[in-house]
């Protein structure tokens, strides 16, 4: 999602230019970085903050969607919707036993979460205030999350890589998915077709802060590029989508709430208008409407599983221990 997981990233680091040229060439030839290869410690420190938020930001993203389960319209939506928060939860975790592999565990990622630390995407922020939204989620969250994530499948580091196949092509039918919903409503009554257009017109900004500040802002980019963890800039990407989004939006009958959008024939795709930045770092900071509620969510869910967790451990050291003993 991810472009947000380098805010604030430490890409510094302090190891003899020898190796790290060794390493640039290992990058520049397109070779695979694995957990146990040798690599620079800026290296290991960025991935180990993107793959930590991306999978924050799978696992937070659950709550706004999960909140729907219940109250979809029909057993099929609800069935739907189920199989799509199943998917999420999945993500969470191939992306945490990525992150493991670098030599963080889970408990720490959770901790950092938890704490403050960490942060996640901030377009979870924001409320589900009727059904059109979970389609519009699946649509623009989901297609902007694709948008960043295909790349993210050539990143130089294996497992991350490897990850991210099965992530996207799960993400792709979720985007699917929440485009068949809003295109129902865009079909549908007046009611409907205005239900779809109120959440276009509250979600389109805050699908447009996922890329990350612009590329001038962003202190870090370069070298998580040089190092083929990005293959693409915030700035490259956000365009991509709102080319790619602007024409669906059209098919719909709906009308992007952007007045300054317009077609720039010489460029190839869509000018459009300036993003609010001081929202998305009130946001990123903490001050969004759902911030509370997404760590007190998540802070009862690691409480409430505690129990779980120890038994795992008791029994995984029932099994070592029988297994000492039969050796």
């Amino acid at each position: 999602m991810y472009s947000q997981g380098l805010i604030g990233a430490d890409g510094r680091t302090d190891e003899a230019p020898e190796f790290l040229e060794a390493f640039q060439k290992r990058i520049d030839a397109e070779e695979k970085i694995e957990p146990m290869d040798a690599m620079p410690e800026g290296y290991r420190r960025t991935l180990i903050r993107q793959i930590g938020q991306h999978a924050h930001s799978e696992i937070v993203g659950m709550l706004p969607e999960g909140n729907w389960i219940t109250r979809a319209p029909s057993l099929k939506r609800k069935a739907a919707l189920l199989a799509k928060v199943q998917d999420e939860g999945g993500h969470g975790l191939y992306l945490y036993a990525a992150a493991e592999t670098l030599g963080v565990s889970r408990d720490q990622m959770t901790e950092e979460l938890l704490s403050g630390k960490a942060k996640y995407s901030s377009i979870f922020n924001y409320p589900t205030l009727s059904w059109a939204d979970i389609g519009t989620i699946g649509w623009l969250v989901d297609g902007a999350a694709i948008m960043n994530q295909i790349p993210l499948c050539r990143c130089s580091f294996g497992p991350y890589a490897r990850a991210m196949i099965r992530v996207c092509k799960e993400e792709s039918f979720h985007q699917r998915q929440g485009y068949e919903i809003v295109m129902t409503l865009a079909r549908g009554t007046p009611e409907q077709k205005a239900m779809a257009q109120d959440s276009l017109n509250r979600w389109w900004w805050p699908s447009l802060m996922m890329f990350g500040p612009h590329d001038a802002e962003s202190q870090h980019s370069d070298q998580n590029m040089k190092w083929k963890i990005k293959r693409f800039s915030n700035d490259e990407l956000r365009q991509k989508f709102i080319d790619a989004t602007v024409p669906q939006a059209q098919f719909l009958g709906l009308s992007v709430p952007d007045p300054d959008l317009t077609w720039n024939e010489e460029k190839g795709g869509y000018d459009h208008g300036p993003i609010d930045w001081d929202e998305f770092w009130r946001v990123v900071k903490g001050g969004g409407v759902m911030n509370r509620d997404r760590i007190e969510a998540r802070q009862k869910a690691w409480d409430d599983g505690a129990w779980v967790r120890e038994a795992a451990l008791a029994h995984a050291e029932k099994r070592r221990a029988r297994k000492l003993a039969a050796e």
